[in-house]
């Protein structure tokens, strides 16, 4: 249900014969309690008996803006009933504001504010401003997210200042309020909805307000007193049933909430609605039931056909997908995304959609442009990373070379995100590329990794391990500069390192004996080895050749093919290694 709540204009906007003024207010009370499709059916009697009645269009147009349709459908309905009364009623100031309300939805606010500045300025008199328009400008610019708070709180107060004795002023300055941020603890939005309901006791609709204004604050014990209240006040307040629904649906209750969703759908009768199957369809699958939730999702499908709403599509794609049923499940999600409110796509649906596509031969390319697409949602950096962790951890699971090189890719992306990457996000995002085969992009982040945290071996490892893939023969050098940092870095502890120590000091031995042909650069690091391994009888034997006192060949260069890193480590502390104690030992390998 579409949570913005619209609400009855001033009381000098009912200021006509008693009949019209009882059928105004029937159909907006219809509006605040969410019967929408009982006050559609109100406003639109009434036009038919006068096609001119401006309330009644006004509000028919209000009706479609709150129906639960795709943004673009309510807008485009709202519009045409605007322009038709506006050709017909030369301008009525309050249509004027009406169309304002739409242009704001479609983001021309420039073209919002002329039409509500013309329906003021064409209504002022000697006492100021119409209190009526005030509202009715003051309702639009808080239900649009392109909306000016600030203006729509100056124009509230304006018609509050005037001593308006109507809640509905105080109402919607709550909601312009709360919009702007002046919502928490004992605030501006609080004392408004406090003010309409010390005018209107019984106005249910300030006691939904406040509920929502307590959800946003995570204040559940208050959430629930104000739904109650608002129940209690007014037992046919459908909008209120509805949330305790939910209230109750999220907290796993499920008993509760349908309870409550029965006292929702008896609230809005004579009014009936296919889509309430949806919500039993809700309650099936969170109950696990999925073949439930396929049954009762599929009869709204069934009833609506293409007029079916996206959400029913995400409900049966993921049924479908928790069945095991992935033909379905790309089937709806395929629909979902076709038919989205752009508004109402959350990470989730990207979240199925991928996972749908690992079941149904997407590409690596479509799985990972699902996820980078999903975190370019309006969400939260947290919600955004956590989303795009799930993409790499799919990436690494599947293990291949393009796969990991995807990883690379996400957490690159999830890095972009973070103010300050972490270690972890650089050695993660490295050892991805490595994995994947592509040493240059590995090579720049471990570079970068290496410069800053000099003091810490893992970068160092990486380049050194690198390098000696890429020149498996030595002759080029390229992983020397690498193991000699690495190696002062290892030194700072011997005994923790001492076989990463060995295994280094081992390649380096090597290196300088067989290629550079410097006998005492390699005496050097096998004295090093046989101070951390003096058992070893093969060192002695190594420095004496080195020395010229043995007629033995000189150590053979290992052919080259380093052993990788298994894995990345899943603590700083974890790189360990595992090397022969002589001058052949092979790479160190990452262990978990």
């Amino acid at each position: 249900m579409k949570k913005t709540t619209i609400t009855l204009l001033a009381v000098g906007l009912l200021f006509v014969s008693g009949l019209k003024a009882q059928s105004i207010q029937e159909g907006v009370n219809h509006l605040n309690a969410g019967r929408v499709k009982n006050a559609t059916i109100n406003f639109e009697k009434m036009l038919a008996l006068n096609p001119n009645n401006i309330e009644a269009i006004y509000w028919l147009g209000q009706s479609y803006l709150d129906m639960e349709e795709i943004a673009g459908a309510r807008i485009k309905s709202a519009r045409e009933i605007y322009e038709k009364g506006l050709q017909s009623s030369a301008n009525a100031p309050l249509l004027l504001v009406g169309m304002g309300h739409v242009e704001l939805l479609e983001n021309k606010t420039s073209d919002a504010r002329q039409r509500f500045e013309s329906a003021l300025t064409v209504t002022r008199t000697k006492k100021g401003d119409d209190p009526a328009i005030l509202v009715a400008v003051g309702r639009a610019n808080v239900d649009a997210k392109s909306g000016d708070y600030n203006y729509a709180i100056e124009k509230l107060k304006a018609a509050a200042d005037k001593g308006e004795k109507n809640p509905e002023v105080f109402l919607q300055l709550g909601n312009a309020y709360r919009k702007a941020g002046q919502g928490s603890g004992g605030g501006a939005a609080f004392e408004s909805y406090k003010k309409a309901l010390e005018l209107s006791p019984n106005f249910s609709i300030a006691s939904l307000r406040l509920a929502k204004l307590f959800e946003s604050q995570k204040n559940w014990e208050l959430v629930l007193q104000y739904l109650n209240e608002a129940t209690a006040k007014d037992p046919k307040f459908t909008v209120a049933y509805y949330e305790l629904f939910y209230y109750y649906f999220y907290r796993a209750k499920f008993t509760e909430a349908e309870d409550y969703l029965k006292k929702f759908i008896d609230s809005k009768l004579p009014e009936s609605e296919i889509q309430d199957e949806y919500l039993y369809a809700q309650l099936s699958w969170a109950r696990k039931d999925f073949d439930g939730a396929v049954t009762k999702g599929g009869k709204v499908v069934s009833a609506m056909g293409d007029k079916t709403k996206p959400k029913v599509y995400r409900l049966l794609a993921d049924a479908y997908f928790q069945k095991g049923d992935y033909a379905n499940a790309k089937k709806y999600s395929d629909l979902f995304f076709v038919k989205k409110n752009p508004e109402d796509v959350i990470l989730p649906d990207y979240e199925i959609k991928a996972s749908v596509l690992s079941q149904t031969g997407g590409t690596p390319d479509e799985i990972y442009s699902t996820y980078i697409a999903g975190a370019a949602l309006d969400t939260t950096v947290d919600a955004k990373v956590g989303f795009l962790k799930k993409g790499a951890e799919y990436f690494k699971t599947k293990g291949d070379s393009i796969s990991r090189n995807r990883e690379g890719d996400i957490r690159i992306a999830i890095m972009k995100l973070k103010p300050t990457p972490s270690q972890r996000d650089y050695f993660d995002a490295g050892f991805a590329y490595y994995q994947g085969k592509d040493y240059e992009k590995a090579k720049g982040l471990f570079t970068t990794y290496a410069e800053k945290w000099p003091g810490e071996t893992y970068g160092w490892q990486m380049l050194f391990q690198i390098g000696r893939l890429e020149d498996t023969t030595m002759e080029k050098g390229l992983a020397v500069p690498h193991a000699l940092k690495y190696l002062e870095v290892l030194e700072k502890d011997t005994a923790k390192n001492k076989k990463s120590i060995l295994s280094t000091a081992g390649y380096l031995a090597q290196y300088y004996a067989n290629i550079v042909k410097d006998k005492l650069k390699a005496i050097e690091y096998f004295k090093k080895m046989l101070v951390l391994d003096p058992e070893n009888t093969e060192i002695p034997k190594y420095i004496s050749l080195l020395e010229g006192k043995q007629p033995t060949k000189p150590p053979v260069t290992p052919k080259g093919n380093a052993e990788p890193p298994k894995s990345a480590p899943t603590k700083t502390t974890a790189i360990k290694t595992k090397p022969k104690s002589t001058a052949t030992t092979k790479s160190a390998v990452v262990k978990k």
